[in-house]
């Protein structure tokens, strides 16, 4: 029986299409898997059918009953909940005070009946296997018990349809079985679910039904038990294209530079991995893989947890930013607004700060001098800008990106750690960016570039290192990197179940060649064979 129907949705903004004419139905009883790659709409429908955005055309039914310009009260007056991938809990606020936020029980003279909750708190913890402590300050939780404490919030407000946004990118194996206990449970009881994942395991294991979306069009709906990861993997991708051609030139590669050795820190494990001088490898996954925890602890930001760093052949032990940043690392952060730029310094502070936290004993800055290195840099990167005492904030994000990258390459870094360089770029400045990289491995930089864009690592890497739950999946040549085959190994697609449920494994790559599982995570791990003369090296 149907539960939700949405008809021809859809959705601009500033004059761009984000939704074309989506449609999407839900039966009652039903776990719903909603697919695509970023971008593709999947969240934008959602936030629409949960009242947080407005929808420019289109019908929605719920329960036949049809729900125009749906708010956030209405969406929970009517039983559905989203827990999104962002989670909404008052850390300053104990467990009991977040279930009951907003539904207090007060007896009355309005006075709130703390046993109460903290006893109700407790029986709901008990009954969905979680071991939390109703007055504990949910700042205290980790990120996975939080997330299981957003799930309980729903839960508790007795809603009809759950929307889960990525739910167990934070949760271990043993938390990822638990949750899913606890939707087959509500689903027996009538409960429907949207379940958004890239994890095709997950999506195999837990979904009756899904939906792929791309470019923020309906692609293709059906069976889960009808298809295999990748059937669905190829309607998620669909035709791969370069927006201006192949930049990729082979190189000579020099010797390794930067290498790691059982490596593991918040996020990752037992990373082996070494990257020669002038090398461009890519590392990607979904989003929570790892990937940017351990660029972050390569340069220093964060502490390891075990094994061992190398940069040119000396081992990096406690190492710290200024230690990484005397080694020559470098690191062009995500989130430039947040983590780079400084918004009430001039372009020509904001290039020269860090060669100067370097040399933090000697302070005299010889103002002439600096200019002079910015006005070169300015040339080299084709940086538009006005004057050097301009402030960061005037120039555009691609400039600006540029400008942190000036910063570093004035401190005579050859070890650069891009973390997603093109995040919030237009595609004219992403090119450039790209160009940029390509030149600067040719002089001999070693680069890494984490990125959720395939086509990106397709333009400009000699490798692609594909993480999946902080594991190193699979390390392909250049030859074999496709979205499809990224996506296969990011998801673990590689090892899954079968229609009927025994176990099946993937043997061959793309390239045909026979790869090894990896025992940790369940999926495919193969390391490239040593190159010396081109740019495909390992």
């Amino acid at each position: 029986m149907e539960l939700l129907k949405m008809s021809d949705i859809s959705k601009s903004f500033f004059g761009v299409k984000v939704l074309d004419s989506v449609g999407l139905d839900i039966e009652k009883g039903e776990v719903h898997a909603l697919l695509g790659e970023n971008g593709a709409g999947k969240s934008t429908l959602m936030n629409i059918l949960g009242g947080v955005l407005e929808k420019d055309g289109g019908t929605i039914s719920f329960d036949g009953r049809t729900m125009d310009n749906v708010t956030i009260k209405d969406a929970e007056k009517a039983g559905i909940a989203f827990v999104h991938q962002e989670l909404n809990i008052f850390n300053d606020l104990r467990v009991y005070e977040n279930l009951f936020l907003g539904r207090e029980l007060v007896n009355r003279f309005g006075k709130l009946k703390k046993k109460e909750m903290i006893e109700e708190t407790r029986k709901l913890m008990k009954n969905l296997g979680v071991d939390m402590n109703p007055q504990e300050l949910a700042g205290n939780l980790d990120t996975s018990k939080k997330q299981l404490l957003e799930i309980a919030k729903t839960i508790y407000a007795n809603a009809r349809l759950f929307i889960l946004d990525e739910p167990t990118t934070a949760l271990n194996n043993e938390e990822i079985d638990k949750l899913f206990g606890i939707i087959r449970r509500l689903k027996e009881e009538g409960k429907s679910f949207i379940f958004i994942s890239h994890k095709m395991p997950e999506i195999f294991e837990i979904a009756d039904r899904y939906t792929v979306l791309r470019n923020g069009c309906f692609i293709h709906s059906g069976f889960i038990r009808e298809t295999t990861p990748e059937e669905v993997t190829r309607h998620m991708v669909g035709e791969s294209y370069m927006s201006r051609g192949n930049m990729y030139e082979e190189r000579q590669l020099g010797e390794t530079v930067l290498e790691l050795k059982n490596f593991s820190g918040e996020g990752f494990s037992d990373v082996d991995l070494s990257v020669r001088k002038g090398e461009i490898v890519g590392f990607t996954g979904l989003q929570g893989a790892g990937c940017s925890e351990l660029m972050q602890t390569i340069f220093g930001a964060r502490r390891s947890h075990g094994g061992s760093e190398f940069i040119h052949g000396e081992e990096m032990r406690n190492n710290k930013i200024q230690k990484a940043m005397q080694r020559k690392v470098a690191m062009v952060a995500a989130n430039r607004k947040e983590n780079s730029i400084l918004p009430d310094m001039s372009l020509l502070e904001n290039m020269y700060i860090s060669e100067h936290a370097i040399h933090y004993r000697s302070q005299h800055i010889v103002k002439k001098k600096e200019i002079k290195k910015y006005e070169d840099l300015k040339r080299m990167l084709n940086i538009k800008a006005g004057s050097h005492n301009d402030k960061i904030t005037s120039l555009s994000g691609g400039n600006q990106q540029k400008i942190i990258l000036a910063r570093w390459l004035n401190t005579q870094a050859d070890v650069i750690l891009f973390d997603n360089p093109t995040q919030g770029i237009d595609v004219g400045a992403k090119d450039e960016i790209y160009k940029l990289i390509l030149e600067l491995s040719k002089e001999g930089k070693t680069i890494i570039v984490n990125t959720l864009e395939i086509p990106e690592i397709q333009k400009i890497a000699d490798r692609c290192v594909v993480f999946y739950h902080g594991k190193i999946q699979a390390i392909l040549k250049r030859q074999d990197i496709n979205e499809e085959t990224v996506m296969l190994y990011a998801t673990n697609a590689v090892y899954t179940k079968d229609a009927a449920g025994a176990e099946r494994e993937t043997g061959k790559d793309a390239a045909g060649e026979t790869v090894g599982t990896n025992k940790e995570t369940g999926g495919v791990a193969r390391e490239t064979e040593k190159d010396t003369a081109s740019g495909g090296a390992g």
